[in-house]
């Protein structure tokens, strides 16, 4: 490690400079390239798991080094839905934990200059006071069904603020609400609720069912954000923001699942019966961010929610054959 970079000024960052997108062909990812390719950036680098192993801490460093990025958005993660993340706790905060060391100990090793790691809004406490604020951290108990994910993105906001304290860099952390959009996971055990919504309304559109029944009581909020929202976002922030605390980013806006399920329902074209399973878990009761912070910066959502899920509902079913199970 050189010594520490001159205090941070916000300026347009260098369209031709190394950008290293982690995690470029999942959701978050290649919505991030694709915002990044469309803002003029000519030097994008990803590289599939297959190809760059990041719980691989050799091969994440060979890696670095090889390409030298400037700038890295950290996109890479392994996620799932609420059945996902309650069955499987040992691989959501083992590859996790991971990922974020791996990566980020090789960034501050090969001077990286600019560095944006992604959490997410499961990092605040099950009961937090609404909308949830920044400074809520830590001040409470978790969703017990994502614990185990929560706590390796908590890891990873602390070791930025680390990195920050102890070598002055400008890296920061941002904190996205639940997202959806092109590229998501639709398969049966993994999926989030949206995109599980849109395969359960196809499949019955298409087998002709006449009910549909989703998990809890469809009475708890969620806040959506489509993923190239997100992408904006994250472009924003890293041309205008550096500050220790991480910074939440969302619609500002929320809805029931029942309310939800409507939406889906309506783009689909389903006609039929809707049921909900009391027996299975709702989760926390409500999640809106507080999103004041990175509204004053200058930076608002542009896609409404009915718009996101029709054009989400169009990107399933060209790819539905190709996404599997």
């Amino acid at each position: 490690m050189t010594a520490p970079f001159e205090p941070f000024v916000a300026t347009p960052l260098d369209r031709d400079a190394v950008v290293y997108v982690a995690g470029h062909g999942g959701l978050v990812g290649s919505a991030i390239w694709r915002t990044l390719t469309a803002e003029g950036f000519t030097r994008l680098v990803g590289a599939r798991s297959s190809e760059v192993d990041l719980t691989d801490r050799r091969a994440t460093r060979a890696f670095f080094e090889r390409h030298r990025p400037q700038y890295v958005i950290d996109a890479a993660a392994r996620v799932g839905g609420i059945y996902a993340n309650s069955t499987r706790p040992v691989e959501f905060i083992s590859e996790n934990l991971q990922i974020q060391v791996n990566l980020m100990d090789a960034a501050l090793a090969c001077d990286v200059q600019r560095l944006l790691f992604l959490g997410s809004s499961c990092i605040y406490p099950k009961y937090a006071e609404q909308p949830i604020r920044e400074e809520s951290l830590l001040t409470g108990s978790l969703e017990p069904t994502n614990v185990a994910y929560a706590v390796a993105k908590i890891a990873g906001i602390t070791q930025v603020q680390a990195v920050r304290q102890e070598y002055g860099l400008p890296w920061i952390s941002a904190m996205p609400t639940n997202l959806y959009g092109p590229g998501d996971n639709f398969s049966r055990q993994g999926s989030h609720v949206l995109p599980a919504m849109i395969r359960r309304f196809e499949e019955a559109v298409r087998t002709q069912a006449t009910s549909v029944t989703h998990w809890g009581t469809g009475k708890v909020r969620r806040e959506f954000l489509h993923v190239d929202d997100l992408a904006s976002a994250c472009l924003h922030l890293l041309e205008t923001y550096d500050g220790d605390v991480h910074v939440n980013v969302g619609s500002g806006t929320d809805v029931t699942l029942r309310e939800l399920s409507s939406m889906v329902a309506d783009a689909v074209g389903y006609q039929g019966e809707v049921s909900w399973d009391g027996s299975k878990p709702d989760g926390t009761p409500r999640k809106l961010l507080d999103v004041s912070a990175l509204a004053g910066t200058g930076w608002r959502p542009q896609i409404p929610l009915a718009d996101g899920i029709a054009s989400t509902v169009t990107w399933y079913r060209d790819h539905a054959l190709t996404i599997g199970n």
